[in-house]
């Protein structure tokens, strides 16, 4: 009787003091592959692309520019959200695996607290969404036109382009949510995931003007190891016909064709009398490229337009966080490459830009070494709820008001644990601070160390490991890594799961979505 009396007592506590200090609202929009070379609040060089949207938000809220992920890759970057913990903790290694949904996540805590939950999107963690009131959910990786989708159970087809679709029905949810309660949205985007299909009225954005090429687009990889050179990403030899529109989507509707065709083919057509070879192919495909993937980006951009005018227009915006961010960064041709993975920069960090008013000051930068890690902590830190001690990030808070506490991170632990797999990207682990990257290429076949000094080299070109001038930064570096290993508790050996080994089962719903996947592939 005591202890119920005791239980009824910390309840009625935690509910005065969220009577007594109103709590955010809650957007999180977060797109797949996008990396901050596309948007133009970054300031790139080469100045890609304008997005009104997002740089809005970055005017009026705040920018990181080295906002790191533990694992460059869809799947384990989403379930360390849900969890605030590495991948060898959550049990989602590697694309393939089955997120435990039984776990601790953020969603059910900020739900038991009162507050309202949805997920609508790309969710891509293979079992159903626990702790979301509603979810409406892509299967897989999703298709960028006509999407099949799964609404809280119930198999649903939709006609249009998946991006409009996706803010469409997060705007939906918003307008019919319960208006005496905090809510929180996860409005999560396929875009601009490879095979990077713009939505039709976005073809041609560009006036067929050409893109300046990075200046490592034909990078040879000397000065690095076999992994570099060995990978499976480049625009030269991976880069293939549907990547190029030389084949259009199979789920088209014929309107949808007509107008795909009248766009792509004039193009295609020329394309294959000029016969190109070596390095004229790969800066075709090149601009290529830069035309899709940039095209998903402006789309992705009106969605945050959409949403920010939702929320003027209902008066949201002051009671509101809203963050954009990315699973991982991405490469636009450095290194002559497309996709994530590396620890190496493009890859490693990814776009956030966070709008809180009465906390987040307009108009700043941040440079502190922050992590997707963090978001689970933030938000229910804004909630005002205590954040678990198995978590393994920290609360953004001080950060986003600009007080970066002195014993802030001053560096970041990396794993990447995908090979054999797509890209043949090999397994490394390692540790970045704010100059160096120290990475250990791990497996029998191919095992050796990696140190890179970015200050000196901005490209990330030069293996100085060996190099005797470094050998105190060597071992300071190697100290730190052993300390962060110990610190997160990463196994001697890899979890089964990287391995395809025994995951959690499957839940109707997600096996359903499962053989839909398949049957579009």
């Amino acid at each position: 009787m005591k202890q119920l009396l005791l239980s009824l007592a910390s309840v009625l506590i935690l509910a005065s003091t969220f009577a007594a200090e109103k709590r955010p609202n809650i957007i999180f929009i977060f797109a797949d592959d996008l990396t901050s070379q596309a948007i133009s609040a970054y300031g790139h060089k080469l100045k890609l692309l304008k997005t009104p949207h997002m740089d809005r938000l970055a005017r009026e809220g705040i920018r990181f520019d080295r906002c790191l992920v533990p694992n460059s890759i869809c799947g384990p970057s989403r379930a360390v959200i849900q969890t605030g913990k590495y991948s060898h903790i959550n049990g989602f290694v590697r694309n393939g695996n089955r997120f435990d949904s039984s776990q601790q996540t953020f969603p059910k805590l900020l739900q038991q607290a009162g507050y309202q939950t949805a997920v609508i999107g790309k969710w891509h963690l293979e079992t159903d969404p626990v702790g979301y009131d509603h979810w409406h959910i892509l299967p897989g990786q999703g298709i960028y036109y006509n999407p099949p989708m799964f609404r809280n159970g119930e198999r649903v087809t939709h006609t249009g382009y998946t991006t409009d679709l996706i803010s469409e029905f997060s705007i939906e949810w918003l307008k019919k949510r319960d208006k005496s309660k905090p809510f929180m949205l996860m409005s999560q985007h396929k875009a601009p995931h490879r095979e990077w299909a713009p939505a039709l009225r976005h073809l041609g954005w560009n006036g067929d003007n050409k893109f300046p090429e990075p200046e490592t687009l034909f990078d040879d990889y000397s000065g690095r190891g076999r992994a570099e050179k060995e990978q499976d990403m480049t625009l030269a030899k991976t880069f293939n016909d549907r990547d190029a529109k030389l084949v259009a989507p199979p789920y088209l509707n014929e309107e949808q064709r007509t107008i795909w065709d009248a766009y792509y083919e004039p193009r295609n057509e020329a394309f294959r009398k000029a016969n190109l070879t070596g390095k004229d192919l790969v800066r075709w495909r090149y601009q290529r490229y830069m035309h899709d993937y940039l095209g998903t980006v402006k789309a992705v951009d009106e969605a945050v337009g959409a949403m920010l005018k939702y929320l003027d227009d209902e008066g949201l915006a002051q009671d509101t966080m809203v963050i954009v961010s990315s699973d991982q960064g991405f490469y636009l041709g450095e290194h002559g490459w497309f996709d994530k993975r590396w620890i190496y920069e493009e890859s490693v960090t990814t776009p956030l830009i966070v709008r809180w008013p009465g906390v987040t000051k307009a108009g700043t930068s941040n440079k502190s070494l922050v992590s997707i890690l963090d978001f689970p902590e933030t938000f229910l830190d804004a909630a005002g709820l205590p954040i678990p001690a198995d978590m393994q990030g920290r609360s953004l808070r001080p950060v986003l008001a600009g007080k970066t506490p002195s014993d802030w991170r001053k560096s970041f632990y990396y794993h990447y644990y995908e090979f054999p797999g797509a890209h043949s990207v090999r397994r490394h682990y390692g540790v970045v601070t704010d100059r160096y990257k120290l990475f250990h290429f791990y497996e029998t076949e191919m095992n050796y160390w990696t140190l890179i000094d970015r200050e000196k080299d901005s490209h990330e070109l030069k293996n100085v490991y060996d190099d005797p001038s470094y050998a105190k930064t060597r071992k300071e570096l190697h100290d730190e890594l052993n300390r962060l290993r110990a610190e997160l508790k990463v196994p001697a050996q890899d979890p089964p799961g990287s391995f395809g080994g025994q995951q959690p089962k499957a839940g109707p719903k997600a096996k359903a979505a499962g053989k839909q996947k398949k049957k579009q592939q």
